[in-house]
């Protein structure tokens, strides 16, 4: 489950192993879950190739997903490419401006829940180099019916990973999440938030290997509190109600994924699987 092979730098090798083992037990816990509520539910692994703009090779990744009687969509995905931006496209990338070349590698997550009162859940890490090097990512909690107790954990495990990184990161980048994930056009917000954060820049080892630790904190972050909440969640008794609920709020989920991020728009940009690109996207919503 690697994606193809392109020439890496130690520090783009590190960072694509990493992700690829949180995605690993990811998805372990993800498949825990589902036998524990009887369900034989497995995921399904797709890998993908993409040219770069010359025709060569330019990385890929491996889109996983699962349908249960507890996920009723997850994507869990890697991915590790490298090309080159078209012009106007590299002039909003860090770095990329005066030269187009790039590399990125990352996981991606998103779970749709069959039960309203389990939150949908939304993680992404990821590794860039233009003539900059970073890290960004975050982690951030969706709930249909939100359940404060739960909200409180979730960010509570984001809190710790954030404090021994930085003892200011948490409510910065808590800040930065709420204003990023917010709808602007129905003046709501996508979720309960988490944090979010971009452009934690290298200029040296020790750099990248703080940035690295806090990135795989965050994920450490998000195994102790999802699978968590979920387990908690997913016996709870539901209406037609709830599931309308559900339902309504999965749209407008939708609408901010395909109008305003910008996860979603990079991966159209660079050549992307869009099956992978667009796994964040519900199952099933509806519209009034």
């Amino acid at each position: 489950m690697t994606a193809p092979a392109i020439a890496l730098d130690p520090q783009q090798k590190a960072a694509r192993t990493a992700f690829e083992a949180l995605r690993d037990r990811i998805c372990a816990e993800f498949e825990a879950i589902e036998r524990e509520a009887g369900s034989d539910a497995c995921f399904e692994y797709t890998p993908w190739e993409r040219p770069d703009e010359t025709g060569m090779p330019g990385g890929g990744g491996v889109r996983g997903t699962i349908r249960g009687a507890v996920f009723e969509k997850a994507g869990v995905n890697v991915s590790t490419v490298s090309g080159q931006f078209n012009p106007e496209f590299a002039k909003t990338i860090h770095g990329a401006g005066d030269d187009p070349r790039f590399f990125a590698t990352g996981i991606s997550l998103v779970a749709h829940m069959a039960n309203p009162h389990v939150p949908a859940v939304h993680m992404n890490l990821r590794f860039l180099t233009t003539t900059k090097r970073w890290f960004g990512g975050g982690a951030d909690l969706n709930p249909p019916i939100p359940c404060k107790e739960d909200t409180d954990f979730f960010h509570a495990q984001l809190f710790k990973a954030c404090d021994a990184h930085d003892p200011g990161d948490y409510a910065k980048f808590s800040k930065w999440a709420d204003d990023y994930f917010w709808i602007p056009h129905r003046n709501v917000a996508r979720g309960v938030g988490g944090i979010f954060y971009d452009h934690l820049e290298i200029d040296t080892e020790a750099d990248f290997q703080a940035h690295l630790a806090f990135s795989q904190a965050v994920g450490d972050a998000f195994l102790k509190a999802f699978p968590a909440i979920v387990r908690k969640r997913m016996a709870q008794e539901f209406d037609e109600a709830d599931r309308a609920r559900m339902l309504e709020w999965r749209g407008r989920y939708a609408e901010f994924n395909l109008v305003y991020d910008r996860g979603t728009l990079f991966g159209l940009k660079t050549g992307g699987n869009i099956d992978a690109i667009l796994m964040s996207l519900p199952p099933l919503a509806t519209w009034s």
